[in-house]
């Protein structure tokens, strides 16, 4: 017997860098299917326009799950606010938009039982990526290489019966500079939410997940889609926490290859050019 959805007020998830092979796509409808919530909020990197436009491969899977969260808007179960990332930078030429429920946005502020919670994709942080593009596209590059070096090494070591093994995050941990980003990162973030009277701030960008205390104020990083695979999510209570893909697929196993039962007999979304229009 199919098992209940877990029912939550709001889920905020952020980086599904969808455009590109590192992008866990499956796994974040999966996710999405079984689970209810009143609001969806996609903080940013959603779309990789920077990967599209240098010739990276957008999926069928990819598209699905446009079309799954578009059905849901459409069905009016669903309200949706998308943040712009810095990866899908393009919109921010046109925010703020609104289409029915679904509302584009640069940031917002989050009212909850537990609090004010100032929602922002956190880019605008990151002095690389807003003030030396050239770098912050050389940096992005290194990323890509280092992930594709990492599925490589994680194939030989699910060869040799060992876990997964992130040399991303190895490297984070133990590289100064990258430590002291982080640090800087979440104290100049959470100086920003109470500068605006809220009690807490979630965000994304940096892939690096987070449910702590800064300061007395609460600081939320719904992390990735590529390698942390987590969300944050609002019970009805008020009550934040953050989830982890590998503890929710214990209780909701992922069968191989499950059909996306909401899309069909639907029209097809074509989003080939995609990377074109990203350009522009």
């Amino acid at each position: 017997m199919k098992r209940a959805p877990r029912i939550y007020k709001t889920i905020f998830i952020s980086d599904l860098h969808l455009g590109t092979e590192n992008s866990k796509v499956k796994e974040v409808m999966h996710f999405l299917r079984n689970t209810r919530c009143e609001r969806l909020v996609l903080n940013g990197d959603i779309i990789d326009g920077w990967q599209l436009n240098r010739g990276s491969l957008w999926t069928s899977e990819h598209t699905k799950f446009l079309r799954f969260i578009l059905k849901r808007i459409e069905k009016k179960t669903l309200d949706v606010i998308y943040l712009r990332g810095n990866h899908d930078d393009i919109l921010g030429r046109f925010l703020p938009m609104q289409f029915g429920s679904l509302s584009i946005v640069e940031d917002f502020v989050h009212e909850s039982k537990s609090g004010r919670y100032l929602v922002l994709h956190g880019d605008v942080f990151d002095t690389i990526t807003k003030n030396f593009v050239f770098l912050a596209h050389l940096g992005d590059w290194g990323y890509k290489f280092l992930m594709s070096l990492n599925r490589w090494y994680n194939k030989y070591r699910a060869w040799r019966g060992k876990e997964y093994y992130s040399l991303s995050k190895a490297i984070k941990a133990k590289v100064k500079a990258a430590v002291n980003f982080v640090s800087s990162f979440e104290e100049k973030i959470t100086k920003l939410a109470r500068a605006k009277e809220c009690t807490g701030v979630i965000c994304g960008h940096i892939h690096t997940p987070d449910n702590k205390k800064i300061g007395g104020l609460h600081y939320l990083n719904s992390g990735d889609w590529v390698e942390s695979l987590s969300a944050i999510v609002e019970h009805s209570n008020g009550r934040m926490q953050l989830v982890y893909f590998r503890d929710f697929v214990s209780d909701y196993p992922m069968k191989q290859d499950t059909a996306d039962l909401e899309s069909k007999n639907t029209d097809e979304l074509d989003l080939s050019q995609i990377g074109i229009f990203a350009s522009r």
